[in-house]
């Protein structure tokens, strides 16, 4: 994209309603504009990253045989009534009424639907175990909506759902889940530690949430160091198999890991010190194992092989993916703005034109952008070049291709890596080499 044709609204002033370096980063860097309390609209650059997100989160979960669904976000309240949540749920839900006077909601999550559109379909136990997701924007009415997408209204999360014969296979899901959605984390270049957590109103008896390590966070954590020196991308899981699940899950409970709430001063203290961290943390994730809660409630049953009829087994996996934007840039930015990890960055990379309208810049430019337009930002506009440099920092690309007429004379461009600062002087052959676009 050449930055004069592409719509990136920058600012120069930093917003006065944005208390953090996330909400004030998004907003100056053209990511998102607010249009009411708590809902934002998603512009080109930032849609980009909600996409690189998603189809991370995509082939993560398809890995563990997951199946990609999409369900509407306004629902029946008739479902929530059949499991009891429709007047329990409380004032954050968003509760309407259509033409004909019939009650709809629009949905702050999905147990019910899912339960519902599983129960109309699958009737055996040959049928388990399945597992659902879909990538859906969701509706909560917070009383005081704030920091941006951190806390907003409205926001797009990956809801999953698992359906199981047995306890053990139910338990076995849940694991598969927990592996998922470490990877997906790992692939998001952001580290986010499992701790144990309260259900709330979803709730069931096992869960766990995620937590993104940043400054800014709203929950204290304690955690072993042991559980960022994993590998959860190499560890060899075979998902299909109890054991092998029950080993990976061993790793990663077996390390002490816990918010303020549930911290325990007494386990806190068998810690060797050199592996003790502390910080704060941003939830980003949270999976639930729940049992039978939902498909008793709605009167879901299949037949057994006994053919006795029973209730499914459940349990439900939640990621935050607007959230995460804010979270990442929590986590990765410095005074000049965002430092996007590659996985997600909106472009590769950005190729400043320090000398518009010179022959040997144009041409090594035009040259560089060619060989990838989908992925390069091209700032092609008459400005100073210290203009280029400071929205580029803010931006966030994770490299910079720099192109002065001194150095387009010898064929050479000077490479900018965002997250440390080096450059590196190179032929525009070795840059694109560097940079994994050659």
């Amino acid at each position: 994209m050449r930055l004069t044709k592409a719509f990136q609204p920058t600012l120069k002033e930093v917003p006065a309603e944005a208390q953090i370096a996330s909400h004030r980063l998004m907003l100056r860097a053209g990511l998102v504009r607010q249009t009411s309390s708590g809902i934002y609209a998603w512009l080109p650059a930032g849609l980009r990253v909600l996409r690189n997100i998603e189809q991370i989160v995509r082939e993560e979960q398809d890995a563990i045989g997951a199946q990609e669904v999409l369900m509407p976000t306004l629902q029946s309240a008739d479902l929530w009534r059949r499991s009891g949540r429709y007047d329990a749920y409380g004032p954050e839900m968003l509760r309407i009424q259509d033409r004909h006077g019939r009650d709809l909601l629009y949905g702050p999550t999905n147990e019910e639907m899912i339960t519902d559109i599983f129960g109309a379909s699958v009737k055996s136990y040959k049928d388990l175990p399945k597992a659902l997701y879909h990538i859906q924007w969701k509706f909560r009415d917070e009383v005081r909506p704030r920091f941006g997408v951190m806390r907003g209204r409205e926001f797009l999360m990956k809801d999953a759902y698992s359906f199981d014969a047995t306890y053990e296979d139910a338990v076995a899901s849940y694991r598969r889940m927990m592996l998922s959605y470490l990877r997906i984390f790992q692939r998001l270049g952001v580290r986010a530690v499992p701790m144990v957590a309260d259900t709330g109103p979803i709730g069931g008896d096992l869960s766990h949430e995620f937590l993104v390590l940043a400054p800014t966070g709203e929950s204290g954590v304690f955690f072993d160091a042991a559980l960022e020196e994993q590998d959860w991308l190499g560890r060899p899981v075979d998902c299909d198999d109890h054991e092998s699940l029950a080993t990976f899950f061993s790793t990663v409970t077996d390390h002490y890991a816990a918010t303020d709430e549930k911290h325990d001063e007494a386990e806190w203290a068998k810690i060797p010190e050199e592996r003790k961290r502390e910080g704060r943390g941003i939830e980003v994730g949270h999976i639930f194992y729940f049992g039978t809660k939902y498909t008793e409630s709605m009167g879901i049953e299949v037949i057994g092989s006994d053919g006795a009829s029973f209730h499914p087994q459940m349990g439900s996996y939640g990621i935050g993916v607007s959230r995460l934007v804010g979270a990442i840039i929590e986590a990765s930015h410095d005074e000049a703005g965002i430092i996007w990890p590659a996985s997600v960055a909106p472009y590769r990379a950005a190729i400043l034109n320090l000398r518009q309208g010179d022959e040997a810049c144009d041409a090594i430019c035009d040259s560089i952008y060619g060989t990838d337009p989908e992925n390069f930002l091209y700032d092609d506009r008459s400005e100073r070049a210290g203009v280029k440099f400071n929205d580029a920092d803010l931006m966030g690309h994770p490299w910079q291709i720099i192109v002065g007429p001194r150095g387009a004379k010898e064929g050479k461009v000077e490479l900018k890596q965002r997250a440390t600062g080096e450059r590196f002087e190179l032929s525009v052959e070795d840059a694109l080499a560097k940079i994994g676009a050659a």
